[in-house]
């Protein structure tokens, strides 16, 4: 499962809420994406899954940032 969840117009912790619980159902090598236009989300992110076997990857496109979390 390689899913992408709109987090657009959310603030957080909605966003790091539902990358936690789409991450619960990801196999190893399967990804979900977060699209924000929040930049605090980012940090929410890391911070939230500093601990998780996982990759983050992070692309900022004009002011909406795609947050890739790969499940390791």
């Amino acid at each position: 499962m390689n899913s992408e969840i709109d987090c657009i117009g959310l603030f957080c912790p909605i966003p790091v809420i539902k990358a936690k619980i789409a991450f619960k159902n990801l196999n190893s090598y399967e990804s979900i994406t977060i699209v924000t236009d929040h930049s605090c989300t980012q940090q929410g992110i890391l911070e939230a899954f500093k601990n998780y076997n996982c990759r983050i990857d992070i692309e900022d496109n004009a002011g909406i940032w795609y947050i890739r979390i790969t499940k390791l």
